[in-house]
């Protein structure tokens, strides 16, 4: 294998061909710290945790345990992934410095998925395992939702193959949010940490228990890398979607 450094910071690896592709999948952008291991598109092991915002001890002691276990080396890895967001501000930043940091140090490629669609691949693949039953699946609009607090969260819409039918968006969410897509026999499938709070609002709209999960990410990022859709190690930064904003307390401390 021949390595060359670009000036933006990318690793651009030119590889005789090999029998096998190794990527490991860091999400972090939610409550659940998951960290995962991937070979040829298929997931290998798995870490998580649901313990709160304690993603920074908890993604490398995840990641170290999964080398341990799979028996693969850190240098092993063709590539990492990393859910790029939208989500929590901090968890994001977390998974994302952490993916970059191992990337530059072995000089791997560094590759992005996004949150809502790694989401959207777990409830496809919950759903083809039997473990979430939706009648006339093959029908439905699929809608992952990460909690923005209050009434807001991170949205986007899917066909169950997983195309995109829309753009991720920052919705409040009302009674006639979507409702274009909540009409006819078409079921709306509403999914993630921010759905459960809209389930009653969403007149129709069909709940299910769908977590975020680095498993999510597996089959997308191997699209990715055999794509060449690597990202610039030195430049990359998580998707937002809105500004971060701090709050100055009105309280007189003094």
């Amino acid at each position: 294998m021949s390595v060359r450094r670009s000036a933006g910071g990318v690793w651009i690896e030119k590889r005789k061909k090999k029998d096998m592709s190794l990527i490991l999948c860091i999400e972090t952008g939610t409550d659940i710290c998951s960290v995962g291991i991937a070979k040829d598109g298929e997931l290998l092991s798995l870490r998580e945790s649901d313990e709160g915002r304690d993603h920074a001890r908890m993604v490398g002691v995840f990641a170290d345990e999964l080398f341990r276990e799979t028996g693969i080396a850190p240098d092993d890895l063709d590539a990492v992934a990393v859910g790029k967001g939208p989500g929590s501000y901090t968890g994001l930043r977390i998974g994302v410095s952490f993916a970059k940091g191992l990337c530059y140090g072995l000089q791997k490629s560094l590759l992005a998925v996004g949150s809502l669609d790694a989401l959207t691949e777990v409830a496809r693949e919950d759903y083809e395992a039997g473990i979430i039953s939706v009648e006339h699946w093959e029908d439905a609009v699929l809608c992952p939702m990460v909690d923005a607090r209050r009434m807001e969260v991170y949205a986007q819409l899917f066909d169950v193959r997983g195309q995109a039918l829309s753009g991720v968006s920052a919705e409040v969410i009302g009674p006639e949010s979507f409702a274009e897509y909540r009409t006819g026999d078409r079921p709306f499938v509403i999914f993630g940490n921010g759905a459960r709070k809209c389930a009653d609002v969403l007149m129709g709209a069909t709940l299910v228990e769908v977590t975020p999960s680095a498993r999510g990410l597996v089959r997308l990022a191997q699209a990715a890398l055999e794509a060449g859709r690597t990202e610039d190690i030195a430049y990359f930064e998580p998707f937002y979607l809105k500004d971060f904003v701090v709050t100055t307390s009105k309280k007189r401390l003094f």
